[in-house]
């Protein structure tokens, strides 16, 4: 199945001015990051195990840990990013551990957290079903798995007012279309890819439900 293969590109992170470029226009979503924290943390109890994959800048693993008494890790394939979000969680006060590693390929042992995240990075990934199975490998039993990511079929005028409400600035919006259009949602998975996706991996199935210009996919080990 076409979704189950590798894709056609290397899943590299970005590094240097490219992910530092990121990191300041990313921030303008924190009151997005902050809701979704809220979400997340009331979901937790004290010494919840929760992993973010590909955390970027760290936001959310950081307005997370704000929270509660979480053990919170951060995997993701830039250094850069490593570099920035280990920066951010110091500057909070908080102990987040971010660390290096491929999704595909986690660093960690079996049934080591309770609930794993992943916003706005999945589609990247250029072994999806590994990085699926990954997950499921490194959750407890009865613990799930949150995905994140944009709708394939999301509109232009829906993103158009997205980036609007993100106030980026004029010169970034051009960029963040261009990127959006043209690099996002070629990559971007449909609603029956993600369920025959999660269907193939060792989850079995998924919990597939639309929200704003994407959608959040549910996986219980």
């Amino acid at each position: 199945m076409q979704v189950s293969q590798d894709k056609d590109y290397k899943g590299m992170g970005m590094e240097g001015r490219i992910a530092a470029w990121y990191a300041k226009n990313t921030a303008n979503d924190m009151a997005e990051f902050e809701r979704l924290a809220e979400r997340v943390a009331n979901t937790l109890h004290s010494g919840s195990r929760l992993l973010e994959v590909a955390p970027g800048p760290g936001y959310l693993a950081v307005e997370i840990a704000k929270r509660g008494a979480f053990a919170i890790t951060g995997l993701d394939i830039s250094k850069t990013f490593v570099e920035i979000a280990t920066a951010n969680a110091r500057r909070a006060s908080v102990n987040v551990d971010f660390r290096h590693g491929n999704a595909s390929a986690m660093p960690f042992a079996e049934n080591s957290f309770d609930v794993i995240l992943c916003r706005a990075a999945f589609k990247n990934f250029s072994q999806p079903l590994e990085a699926m199975n990954e997950m499921h490998r490194v959750l407890k039993p009865q613990g799930h798995a949150l995905i994140i990511d944009l709708r394939r079929d999301a509109s232009m005028d829906d993103i158009s007012a997205y980036i609007k409400d993100a106030n980026v600035g004029w010169a970034n919006s051009l960029i963040y279309r261009a990127t959006f259009r043209y690099l996002l949602l070629p990559r971007a998975y449909s609603k029956r890819q993600f369920t025959e996706m999660a269907a193939d991996s060792r989850f079995g199935r998924a919990e597939v439900s639309e929200s704003g210009i994407g959608f959040e996919i549910t996986l219980t080990k």
